[in-house]
């Protein structure tokens, strides 16, 4: 990992977003960096309970010393305004400091209706395309694939 960067895979359900991102963590773990990897729903628990929960402030200060973080199924569901301030502070703090990975089957577009305000959507935005690679994984779901007899 030369300097900081953001991928993004995206893609509906089922076309390896994830399997991918994760391979590409185990390759930064074994190259001897720190990766994290976290579901969106489990990242902003994390951020909403860390004035309260230990477990929640150790967790954060891993995302925040990791060379890489992963964030999978990025605002698969909306987010209110405390929350989207939250998300924010930390891609702030991960800034040109970590590289991140994010799956999502939402294109950016679609972030600020998702998170509520334009402005915070805008605002992560900025510092995640700065230098963004975007990876468009399309086909069919891999876990439904085999299983068409079924519907």
């Amino acid at each position: 990992m030369a300097y900081p960067s953001t991928s993004f895979r995206l893609g509906p359900p089922g076309v390896g977003k994830t399997h991918i991102a994760i391979g590409l963590g185990l390759e930064a773990i074994n190259s001897g960096y720190k990766a994290s990897f976290y579901t969106m729903g489990e990242l902003i628990n994390i951020l909403k309970t860390q004035e309260y929960l230990r477990k929640s402030q150790l967790q954060l200060k891993a995302v925040k010393e990791a060379d890489l973080v992963i964030i999978d199924d990025l605002m698969y569901m909306a987010m209110d305004q405390r929350e989207a301030n939250l998300f924010f502070h930390l891609i702030n703090d991960l800034y040109e400091r970590s590289s991140i990975i994010l799956t999502s089957n939402k294109g950016p577009e679609q972030w600020g209706e998702l998170m509520g305000d334009k402005g915070i959507a805008t605002a992560i935005l900025d510092r995640l395309l700065h230098r963004v690679e975007v990876i468009h994984l399309n086909g069919e779901s891999y876990r439904i694939k085999n299983r068409s007899t079924i519907f």
